[in-house]
């Protein structure tokens, strides 16, 4: 595995610049099932050296376990990483099960203080927006977000799972320097309204789960068989029942063209998403996420792969035909309010 570090791209005309791969980190603390919180730190590590500077994280992921978990690495290299993180998905205090979305202002405040408290800094370089409350206007929201770059809390904004009136909208008050979604050769709805206008806005898009939850890797093929009963994926239409069956039969390709390339599923999946740069003429910075310093190499390697005009014709078919939609309740997400 060489150890040569991957290429930079700019968030935004105004925002940090990043290795032009990130790491998305929720699975080190939540969701995922069991960790092994010494292969997480030393993935964190292997990531920097190949030259990932970008860090996902978010309040929600465990509670602010995984703030909390990210710390001491942050802290340790902190002139080294971009850090991002998220507010908006609050926790009831008498049941920590569940999710209540806020953007209003006095929550904001409270939950970049609270993040900055975790995470053992002075400043967050990326925040976000985690999930859209349409109740509060997002020109409110963003108003009350550039306030905290203002004060010196928060150095670039971002926006997640929102619409492309609403990027529009928050753009407006603030420069928005990237927005996160979902985006792989599984989830592609956002390609009909939202990268048109983050291109126009000069907007980078950052995708979260590129490698469709790990079942674009063959990590695994049904969730409800292969995965732990506290695994949160059991939980989403895609990966259970029919739809797994259905949906695993649509790899063939990807395993098809890996082995042309002498590369992994995982890795031509990864590198469709790099391409989309080229494709959409805007920046695209995935956040794959991992929990092993291997697959932090092997994911890294892909930003090295292009893929031919025949193969990403190939695989262009793929995402019409999944079956399930990519969250059980797609009200929280850009697609369910387009």
């Amino acid at each position: 595995m060489t150890d040569a570090r991957i290429a930079t791209a700019r968030l935004g005309e105004q925002g940090p610049e990043v290795g032009v791969q990130g790491l998305g980190c929720m699975g080190m603390s939540f969701a995922y099932g069991p960790t092994d919180t010494d292969q997480a730190r030393a993935a964190l590590e292997r990531a920097l050296e190949l030259g990932v500077t970008l860090y996902d994280t978010a309040d929600a992921y465990g509670a602010g376990e995984n703030e909390r978990f990210l710390s001491p690495f942050f802290k340790a290299h902190r002139d080294e990483v971009v850090i991002a993180t998220k507010f908006a998905l609050s926790i009831p205090p008498d049941d920590p099960t569940k999710r209540v979305i806020r953007n209003d202002p006095p929550y904001i405040r409270e939950a970049v203080e609270a993040s900055l408290r975790r995470l053992g800094v002075d400043v967050i370089d990326l925040y976000y927006m985690h999930r859209r409350d349409v109740h509060v206007p997002i020109e409110e929201s963003v108003g009350t977000m550039a306030d905290l770059v203002r004060e010196g809390k928060v150095r670039h904004l971002g926006l997640s799972e929102v619409t492309a009136d609403e990027l529009r909208a928050a753009h407006a008050v603030h420069p928005i320097a990237a927005v996160q979604s979902e985006w792989s050769l599984f989830s592609r709805d956002i390609e009909a309204r939202v990268v048109p206008a983050a291109r126009d806005l000069g907007v980078a898009l950052v995708p979260y789960s590129p490698l469709g939850r790990g079942f674009l890797t063959g990590s695994f093929a049904d969730a409800e068989k292969d995965l732990t009963a506290d695994d949160f994926r059991r939980m989403q239409p895609r990966f259970t029942g029919a739809n797994a069956s259905a949906n695993a039969a649509l790899l063939e390709p990807v395993r098809a063209i890996a082995e042309a390339h002498g590369a992994t599923p995982g890795q031509i999946a990864l590198a469709w998403v790099h391409q989309r740069a080229a494709v959409d003429g805007l920046t695209v910075v995935p956040i794959p996420g991992t929990r092993k310093p291997g697959r932090v190499e092997e994911n890294a390697a892909a930003t090295a792969l292009t893929l031919t005009d025949g193969e990403l014709a190939r695989l262009e078919p793929i995402a019409a035909k999944v079956a399930g939609s990519r969250y059980a309740d797609m009200a929280f997400v850009s697609a369910g309010r387009e």
